[in-house]
């Protein structure tokens, strides 16, 4: 692994190195205190625990009569679910009518349903079982149980059940925070692009990669080639821009990470006097991508610009970033090939690919400038230098493709 400081280009390192070294670069987040609507997809920095039982008093169970004693039973009051609670204790011979949710009296030892009820005016009989249909003060959670380990994703439901359980904010690992810089002269960003410009396609998938490896796209920026530009953007907010980059854990910097005349983001870092890591993947697609550290701290991601070879650097080196900061660890899967590739003398080939029981398939369509083949794959498979026909890793893509 190479470590460079605004020093001469060196050689690509190769994409395991590469890998190893973008996790090695970030440190988890620190644990944050956040209200529930902002815990989404985050992980439980602590132990949820119940601040209340559940249920919190004795209740019904069903629509009915909470009756003390054998019956017939003498109806003395009603309780709503929400509404008031009978406050004196049932005596034996005694009903209230009650609804599903509510409080049962004290003295009561069961609920009878309405099916099984026969009412008459004043006075309620049918066949009650003792503690039938009652359910007790923490019976379903205890007050103080652990319902979540640390490490527990907040799903929506977990959501839900903190919600129910007393909590308005949650102790979790914060999702780090991505600002996005699309840049070129060329880049349309709608419509269909005049000959000479491109549509962006890599603008639209970062979001979604970025959400889907544990983070979230704090605002995406628009950028002219030059220098300038590119330099202000690292370094303070663009006018006009809500949610500026500086407020960022990573920079993800796309289309100016080559060696071209119009391929400033070098320049610039060494103007920022930045901490360049990596300047180089012997990856294809992918191979002009870059991981620097600014001055502050704050991660760069220089990604290529052409859409599959920016795909395949964000998987090499964000998504690692983004997992690492998030405290998320990830599986590795094998598997073998079901289709003829051709591997590179020297460099990782990234080959999309579908499973099947026979193995990963290679579904083809995997030039630099081209998505297709990754939006048929479910999988990428890192092909090694030299490949001779065993398993082979396999980066699972965001769902969808």
């Amino acid at each position: 692994m190479t470590v460079l400081r605004h020093g001469p280009v060196v050689e690509a390192i190769s994409w395991g190195s590469a890998r190893t070294l973008a996790t090695g670069a970030a440190c988890p987040l620190k644990p944050a205190s956040v209200p529930l609507a902002e815990a989404l997809g985050c992980r439980l920095a602590a132990p949820l625990r119940a601040l209340v039982a559940v249920p919190g008093v004795d209740v019904s169970a069903m629509d009915g009569y909470a009756v003390a004693g054998p019956g017939p039973w003498r109806v003395v009051g009603r309780v709503l679910a929400g509404g008031a609670c009978y406050e004196a204790p049932l005596r034996a011979g005694e009903a209230v009518e009650i609804a599903t949710g509510a409080p049962v009296p004290a003295g009561s030892e069961s609920v009878l349903p309405y099916e099984r009820a026969v009412a008459d005016g004043a006075w309620v009989d049918g066949a009650a079982e003792p503690g039938e249909h009652v359910r007790r003060r923490g019976e379903d959670i205890a007050e103080g149980a652990v319902v979540l380990g640390a490490g527990a994703v907040v799903t929506p439901v977990a959501l839900g059940l903190a919600a129910a359980l007393g909590h308005d904010v949650l102790r979790v690992r914060p999702r780090p925070r991505v600002a996005v810089l699309v840049t070129g002269d060329e880049v349309v960003h709608e419509g269909l692009p005049a000959p000479g410009r491109v549509r962006d396609a890599i603008g639209p998938f970062l979001p979604g990669l970025v959400e889907w490896s544990g983070g979230r796209v704090a605002g995406t920026v628009h950028l002219p080639d030059g220098l300038e530009a590119l330099r202000a953007a690292l370094v303070r907010p663009p006018d006009g821009v809500a949610r500026e980059p500086r407020a960022a854990d990573v920079l993800v910097v796309c289309g100016a990470s080559s060696k071209g005349p119009a391929d400033h983001l070098r320049a610039v870092l060494d103007d920022l006097e930045a901490e360049v890591l990596i300047d180089g993947v012997a990856v294809r697609p992918g191979h002009p991508q870059l991981l620097a550290r600014l001055a502050g701290g704050r991660l760069v991601v220089g990604l290529p610009g052409n859409p599959y070879a920016a795909l395949a650097a964000a998987l090499t080196l964000l998504a690692p970033i983004l997992r690492e900061l998030a405290g998320t660890a990830v599986g590795k899967e094998t598997s073998a090939l079901a289709g003829a590739v051709r591997p590179h003398p020297r460099d990782t080939r990234l080959v999309p690919v579908r499973r099947s029981g026979r193995g990963a398939v290679p579904v083809g369509h995997d030039r630099p400038g081209s998505l297709w083949g990754a939006a048929l794959a479910d999988a990428l498979a890192v092909v090694p230098p030299a490949w001779a026909g065993d398993q082979v890793e396999l980066i699972e893509l965001p769902p969808g493709g």
